[in-house]
């Protein structure tokens, strides 16, 4: 299976509380995948950890078995996301209610021809209207 991850079923691997049936399932098919994610991916995530230590959410030790099992993951990160933030993701996030980051996630999953994995709702609703089909429910 190839798909786009977004930072919300990414975090949501690694928290019991927010994995469902659906979830899970993707997870187990992750190392057979291939992933696809913007640029800016493992910033999101590197900073979502961070405020997970910060908020007492997630232990340090929690945060660094989560970023090694990510690790070696088949995530292939976009080349081209830049080249697209000024056109293509501009322009998707002005037409919804997306921000730009946010955009990232549907113009790469446009780009490709890929599903989108995502929880998150806004994302969700501009990735229908675009006809991208979406993982996770």
């Amino acid at each position: 299976m190839t798909f786009v991850l977004d930072p919300s079923v990414t975090l949501a691997w690694f928290h019991k509380h927010e994995r469902t049936p659906a979830i899970d399932e993707l997870l187990d098919r992750a190392p057979t995948s291939s992933i696809w994610v913007p640029s800016h991916w493992p910033v999101e995530v590197a900073n979502a950890f961070r405020q997970g230590v910060r908020r007492n959410r997630i232990t340090i030790a929690h945060r660094d078995a989560a970023l090694a099992t990510l690790a070696l993951l088949p995530v292939a990160v976009d080349p081209e996301t830049g080249i697209h933030a000024w056109s293509a993701t501009l322009g998707l996030s002005t037409r919804s209610t997306l921000t730009v980051y946010d955009a990232t996630y549907l113009e790469l999953a446009l780009r490709r021809g890929l599903p989108l994995a995502t929880l998150d709702r806004e994302l969700r609703a501009a990735a229908s209207a675009a006809g991208v089909p979406l993982l996770c429910p």
